[in-house]
């Protein structure tokens, strides 16, 4: 019989016949609209020689994503209870898919996975207790999750509120190829040439003359969804990448900078590299919006301060997808044709040679023929 551990409030003896070997249903998964609950029947865990205390979320350790001891209900569970945000989601894995979904995304859903794990606390070389895992996923339109974490593609419709009231503006991103922001960036299915120059607007309509458009971020991912993915930065409040030009910024009702095309490293084995930018925006009030341009002011702190006056929470807005072709497709061609070129030098030489010998060897031949008559 298994050692007994007991839980901070629960013992094995006040299980009674919930004492037990775990089962695969004993987590339950409530996959709510703003949160996701987990509760694992805690008798069977107690049995195995664990407590609530020893069960892990995505190896997460922090206070928040802990396991808490709920005995109002029969049986006893311990309970885990996380937000539905990519970025305080617990660890929790966010996946599209390609289930179908609603709206725009009507291709795509959003897989929310994890599991929780027991902890083993002993430092011995052996253990005689089983591991626990449980699974649990959810999934939602991708629809859905976009707009619960104020993500979109393309375009955002947001509410301001000021003294004259609330009215509703559109932030929208384009990609440009010219520097007079006339021609749409076309991108064909095999991509566009490595540093080819991409011009990006983020412009606000329906917007009243108080307010101008700042970017406070804007950074580069290979997924739409920001959540496990590599990013890069094309610039962070005062701070650029070396080849991010910053055209207008906090001057008007619109944005605008460029950058050259690149690849993420990780798609180098790839034919073409795929991948979104990401902008966070704010609306300056005309007045103030000179105060948060001021780098000298803000060296201290990589973002805007949302408590700040003057200024509205940020928004998160992300452009069509940018799929960038690598150098390799036209070396590959080179070597080819250098190939070819070569095997028709190497031709001609042969001939050559032949033409030669045959020549020699013919005249050889005529001087043996007339020594031979004169003979």
């Amino acid at each position: 019989m298994l050692k007994e551990v007991t839980s901070s409030q629960l013992t094995l003896d006040e299980c009674g016949k919930e004492a037990r070997w775990p089962r695969i249903n004993d987590i339950a998964v409530q996959c709510g609209t703003s949160a996701i609950e987990l509760a694992i029947e805690i008798c069977p865990v107690i049995y195995a020689g664990y407590n609530e205390t020893l069960l892990i979320l995505n190896h997460m350790l922090d206070p928040v994503c802990r396991a808490t001891l709920d005995q109002s209900v029969t049986p006893p569970v311990a309970r885990f209870h996380f937000p539905l945000n990519m970025t305080h989601g617990c660890g929790s894995i966010f996946r599209p898919t390609s289930a179908p979904g609603t709206g725009i995304f009507s291709d795509f859903s959003s897989n929310i996975s994890g599991v929780v794990q027991s902890f083993e606390p002993t430092t011995g070389k052996i253990s005689y207790k089983n591991e626990l895992m449980y699974f649990y996923s959810c999934s939602y339109p991708l629809e859905y999750m976009i707009n619960h974490t104020q993500l979109n593609v393309s375009a955002t419709s947001i509410l301001v509120k000021d003294n004259n009231g609330s009215f509703i503006s559109t932030l929208s991103m384009k990609l440009f190829s010219d520097a007079d922001y006339t021609q749409p960036l076309v991108i064909p299915q095999w991509g566009i040439e490595l540093r080819t120059d991409v011009y990006v607007e983020i412009k606000a309509t329906n917007l009243t003359r108080q307010y101008n458009v700042l970017l406070d971020r804007c950074y580069a991912t290979i997924s739409p969804l920001p959540s496990n993915s590599s990013i890069f930065n094309l610039f962070v409040s005062c701070s650029k990448d070396q080849f991010t030009n910053m055209i207008e910024n906090g001057d008007s009702q619109r944005a605008r900078f460029k950058f050259p095309a690149f690849r993420f490293i990780e798609h180098e084995k790839e034919p073409v590299s795929t991948y979104y930018i990401h902008c966070i925006i704010r609306l300056c009030e005309r007045s103030t919006c000179g105060t948060f341009k001021d780098c000298t002011q803000r060296t201290k702190r990589s973002t805007l301060d949302t408590s700040e006056v003057g200024i509205t929470k940020a928004y998160t807005i992300i452009s069509p997808k940018i799929i960038t072709k690598a150098d390799n497709v036209k070396s590959k061609e080179k070597p080819l044709v250098a190939e070819k070129s070569n095997s028709v030098v190497g031709l001609g030489v042969g001939v050559g040679v032949l033409a030669f010998a045959f020549l020699i060897a013919l005249i050889i031949a005529v001087v043996f023929y007339k020594r031979f008559r004169k003979h």
